[in-house]
């Protein structure tokens, strides 16, 4: 069977998988799976609630399907995993999803068949963890009845710039031969082109440290702001000083959440100590993005007694809980810190997000988010995830939200200095 003929099934139609089957399904038979019946059924309505893919683009792809029978996966011969890859409680590496999503694979393939994993982990995992399910499941041999290939997912939730088909792609296979038709499958839809690691280990590792180095950038300025208010320098002024160098970065301090940042780098940390070696950088500087969210309601507490504001019964509005701006994704948001560690002082937050899902906020921290809070009735004001909406009101109405005697914080400094009492 030729390539262009193979069907493709999608595992998992969240963030990554959904543009992805979508990319294929215009130029290809695809069949998309997810576990969520409701999810598939709003896909075949046209409509998605990541907000990834519009409506019209679900139409243009012509040879897509959904479904939540796993059994319908059976028609395809190419398989891409894309199911979460989180942490747990203790911060190591979750694969329940993946070695699920292996499981319900492993029950159809058929000799010949290929199963690529996107999902982030740790170097081996996909020959370590995942084909032996595949093997014991199906009763096939790996690199001689059925074959595997990892390519990292690179999305960007909410980056209407830099979508799929623009950005470039790595690629890995678990033979050469399997190597080159999995490049030249993604090459079909990737106009950025395509990068062919040497293996799959290579390949993994070289997604795990793309965030794994963000992290720690942005863990390097958030000690920095925490050094400069302890200074009373503003740590904004100091950035953009420094940015007038060609080669500076350009990173921000601010609060570490999503489904990437701040946990890829415990898969590496993971597999470092697993092989006997303790990560010192690394560690240290999740430590630090970690613990950002208590810094803040500290900060946000020392400005509030400084304007002698009662802390206890006191009223805080935090205006966003998404993980970041001009995007429904809850997943892993740190704000949720700040909110847990105001509430410890006795504090009532409410918080309101123009983005998020009221039953998502509901069903995942248990937040009933404020459709329209009263005006004139809060100590302090938080501008936490500065979407569009927020910055289109401006600082006042924001403010208005606030009494006569209280505190804004502009956590990410978006709006001038004057404009606000408190920024990190």
């Amino acid at each position: 069977m030729s390539d262009q003929m193979k069907k493709i099934g999608v595992i998992g139609l969240g963030y990554v998988g959904l543009p992805l089957a979508v990319e294929f399904g215009k130029t290809r038979p695809v069949i998309g799976f997810d576990v969520n019946p409701h999810r598939i059924e709003a896909l075949k309505q046209g409509e998605d609630s990541t907000l990834e893919v519009a409506g019209d683009e679900l139409a243009e792809a012509k040879n897509l399907s959904f479904t939540s029978d796993p059994t319908d996966l059976g028609s395809a011969s190419i398989y891409i995993v894309t199911v979460p890859t989180p942490i747990n409680i203790h911060k190591q590496p979750d694969l329940t999803p993946l070695i699920k999503a292996s499981e319900t694979i492993g029950k159809v393939l058929k000799k010949g068949d290929i199963v690529v994993y996107e999902s982030t982990v740790y170097p081996g995992a996909t020959e370590d963890d995942c084909v032996p399910v595949l093997e014991r499941v199906s009763e096939l041999k790996f690199n001689q009845d059925f074959f595997a290939g990892y390519s990292p997912e690179r999305i960007n939730p909410g980056d209407k710039e830099h979508r799929l088909p623009d950005i470039k792609k790595v690629t890995s296979g678990s033979t050469p031969e399997v190597a080159d038709e999995i490049d030249s499958l993604y090459s079909s839809i990737i106009r950025a082109g395509t990068h062919k690691a040497e293996n799959i280990k290579v390949a993994e590792a070289a997604k795990v440290i793309e965030n794994t180095q963000r992290d720690l950038n942005i863990a390097l300025v958030n000690e920095l702001a925490i050094i400069f208010n302890r200074m009373g320098i503003d740590t904004e002024a100091v950035l953009e000083a420094a940015g007038t160098k060609w080669n500076f970065l350009p990173f921000r301090p601010g609060l570490v959440g999503g489904h990437c940042i701040g946990v890829d780098p415990y898969y590496l940390t993971h597999k470092a100590e697993e092989i006997g070696y303790h990560p010192q950088v690394i560690l240290s500087g999740r430590r630090i993005n970690d613990g950002m969210g208590s810094y803040v309601a500290g900060q946000l507490i020392k400005s509030m007694l400084a304007q002698y504001i009662q802390i206890r019964d006191a009223k805080v509005l935090i205006c966003g809980l998404t993980f970041k701006e001009n995007c429904p994704d809850l997943r892993n948001t740190r704000i949720i810190d700040v909110i847990s560690e105001l509430k410890e002082y006795g504090i009532a937050v409410d918080v309101m997000d123009p983005w998020a899902s009221p039953k998502a906020a509901k069903s995942e921290y248990g937040i009933d988010l404020a459709a329209t809070p009263q005006r004139n009735s809060y100590d302090a004001v938080i501008l936490a995830v500065p979407h569009a909406e927020f910055i289109a009101d401006g600082a006042a109405q924001l403010k208005a939200y606030a009494k006569e005697n209280s505190v804004f914080y502009d956590l990410k400094s978006v709006f001038e200095k004057a404009e606000s009492d408190l920024r990190l």
